[in-house]
């Protein structure tokens, strides 16, 4: 009804359904009428204005410098670029926000493992740069939980660093710092990211300390045996330490200071948005408690959204035992795989190397946001670039198949008319009936923070479109026009409900 649904042309027949139940029957020219303005709207269609006049940042992806880039980034970053395309779908502002570890005893672990080899050269290159520092970063991790010497000597670098209080410390570590950031840079704009925001916890991390220091003496954190304190158990949770023995400030005081940080770069925030791994998630209940006491109306407006872990048949990985694999190396792999399986169509070998990164990325970013964001991904490389299916590259096959389609009549598929009157309209298909739901869909996706929604809803559009064309001749029929108007409709919601999962959607594949 809200859109436009009046009982005079929309309702082709009424049925008793018995036990109190009504059956309204939608008629093929309302369904006609959706998908002009389907076309009409284009890239619009879909968008609501549930939250126009709001900003919002959201926070997502954060790796740490010094160390590599590892598939729990990209996790978050699939997750968190989707949402801030959802909010952005419903009318809001957003801005990206990437929040990283400069600074803290991994980066330490990193500079003691490069000061313990003499194959500085290693850097003059792109690639050799960041393997170094990854070993380097390894070397580190191991000989401080094995070796009490190499953890003293951490400890002292890790304070060093802190403090910049040594030339020779400060220049390897500029150079690492700078070698990462730039790396990750090139990450970001594979993946089809564009931050506005980044912070640091070696710099909006430091005002943490002062924070605590002014609530210590108001009784929000208190002393115990010389670190500073959050009793968490006073609400029900468990205690953190906010600095250290050693005077340092931890993750928790950092946190403070970013949030704080947050709300003086973008005064006028309706909602702040933090995305992490929910292994962090009882990190965050103690965090958000101790904020509460400090920053109240910025703790009521910031929200925590905690993703699930993806994994391998051989378990979880980790950068500090040096098993890891990377976002990168993930990314590589699934490509290759990709280029195997186009390796015999005809197209040149610049847009095969597109098609294989779109549909390399597409598979992964599908396979974390096809279940809900709470759930563990157990990553299937064959399953995630089949072109048949519940996979990304599925749905971006369908769209390249619908677009082939409409390339093949273009007089008349650019002529896009507006009303169901200028189409010879034929019996309604359940690919109208999807069509016609797709803004709910984005509603509901975004109103939950849930992109699975329209994971779950693409394949089932892709699905019955694949149907339609099997079984129905769209060039050369009797409703050519409508048909290639609802090929076109079809094409425009998969190019938009790809792009809200942060996915590309190629015209040839």
């Amino acid at each position: 009804l809200e859109r436009g649904l009046t009982f005079r042309d929309g309702i082709s027949k009424i049925e008793i359904a018995g036990g109190g139940f009504i059956n309204f029957y939608l008629s093929p020219e309302f369904f006609a009428e959706s998908v002009a303005e389907i076309l009409s709207e284009g890239e619009n269609f879909g968008r609501n204005k549930n939250r126009r006049g709001e900003k919002v940042m959201v926070e997502y992806t954060d790796p740490n410098p010094f160390k590599e880039f590892h598939i729990g980034h990209l996790m978050s970053n699939a997750v968190g670029e989707s949402i801030a395309r959802l909010i952005e779908a419903s009318g809001a502002k957003v801005a990206r926000a990437c929040w990283q570890g400069d600074v803290g005893l991994h980066v330490a672990k990193a500079v003691w493992g490069a000061k313990q080899t003499n194959n500085l050269q290693l850097t003059t290159n792109n690639k050799g740069q960041i393997q170094f520092w990854g070993q380097a970063y390894t070397a580190g991790a191991r000989a401080y939980e094995a070796d009490e010497k190499a953890k003293k000597e951490i400890d002292v670098l890790n304070k060093k660093i802190f403090e910049k209080s040594d030339p020779e410390i400060n220049k390897l570590y500029d150079e690492g710092r700078k070698i990462s950031l730039a790396h990750f840079e090139e990450i970001y704009k594979k993946l089809g990211t564009k931050f506005d925001h980044y912070f640091f916890e070696g710099r909006e991390g430091r005002d943490g300390e002062k924070i605590v220091a002014e609530f210590l003496k108001k009784g929000v954190f208190e002393k115990s045996e010389n670190a500073v304190i959050f009793r968490g158990e006073r609400f029900g949770l468990h205690t953190r330490v906010f600095i250290t023995s050693q005077g340092l400030p931890t993750y928790e005081t950092k946190e403070l200071g970013l949030n704080k940080a947050k709300f003086e770069a973008e005064p006028d925030l309706a909602q702040s948005v933090i995305v992490t791994a929910n292994e962090q998630d009882d990190y965050f209940k103690v965090v958000l408690k101790a904020m509460e006491q400090i920053y109240p109306a910025i703790t009521q407006k910031t929200k925590h959204i905690s993703h699930g872990m993806l994994r391998f048949a051989s378990g979880k990985m980790s950068s500090r035992l040096g098993n890891v694999i990377t976002g990168e190396s993930l990314i590589t792999a699934v490509e290759n795989l990709v280029i195997e399986k186009i390796k015999d169509r005809d197209l040149p070998p610049e847009e095969k190397q597109q098609i294989a990164e779109a549909v390399a990325i597409g598979a992964i970013k599908y396979s974390i946001l096809r279940a809900g964001i709470g759930s563990d991904i157990i990553y299937d490389f064959e399953k995630s670039i089949s072109f048949e299916g519940d996979s990304g590259p599925y749905l971006e096959y369908t769209y390249a198949r619908a677009r082939s389609v409409l390339r093949k009549q273009p007089t008349t598929n650019n002529r896009q008319p507006t009303t169901a009157g200028s189409y010879k309209v034929g019996p309604c298909t359940n690919v109208e009936r999807l069509l016609y739901r797709f803004p709910e869909v984005v509603e509901r996706a975004a109103k939950e923070f849930e992109p699975h929604y329209v994971a779950t809803y693409l394949i089932e559009l892709s699905a019955a479109f694949n149907n339609f064309y099997a079984h129905s001749k769209i060039i050369g029929s009797d409703e050519e026009e409508y048909r290639l108007a609802l090929t076109g409709a079809v094409s425009i919601i998969l190019k938009n409900g790809l792009y809200l999962l942060g996915i590309q959607a190629p015209e040839r594949m």
